[in-house]
C-alpha cells in the first residue's frame, strides 16, 4: 500500500492547485509548448515551470523536446491512477445511496 500511496499523494497535491488544474485542462486538448502554456497567466515563466515540474512528478503530464521547444501533453495514466483510487469511494457512496433510496421507498 505504501508504494501506491506515494504516487497518489503527488497526484492529489498537484491537482489541489487551480493553476495546475487549468494547465491540465488546456493540454488535454492537445500538446502545447511551455511558452503557449505560460501565455495566459500573470506569472513568470519560472513559476509556470515549477507548476509543470509538479505535474510531471505526479505523472499527469509528459514533456518532450522538439528543437528548442519543450512540448507538454497529458499523461492519461496518472489520471487513471487517481480515478482507480476514487472509484472505490464512488462505489461505496452509490451503495449507501441505493440503501437510502430503498429505505425511503419502503417507509
Amino acid at each position: 500500500m505504501v508504494e501506491y500511496t506515494f504516487p497518489l499523494d503527488n497526484i492529489f497535491a498537484a491537482l489541489a492547485d487551480p493553476t495546475r488544474r487549468d494547465i491540465l485542462q488546456r493540454v488535454r486538448e492537445g500538446e502545447l509548448s511551455v511558452s503557449d502554456i505560460a501565455e495566459p497567466y500573470d506569472m513568470s515563466l519560472a513559476a509556470i515551470s515549477k507548476h509543470l515540474k509538479l505535474l510531471e512528478k505526479a505523472r499527469l503530464i509528459t514533456k518532450r523536446k522538439q528543437g528548442k521547444e519543450r512540448l507538454v501533453s497529458v499523461n492519461v495514466q496518472g489520471l487513471a491512477d487517481a480515478d482507480e483510487y476514487l472509484q472505490q469511494y464512488k462505489e461505496l457512496w452509490e451503495q449507501r445511496l441505493d440503501s437510502l433510496s430503498d429505505y425511503l421507498a419502503n417507509n
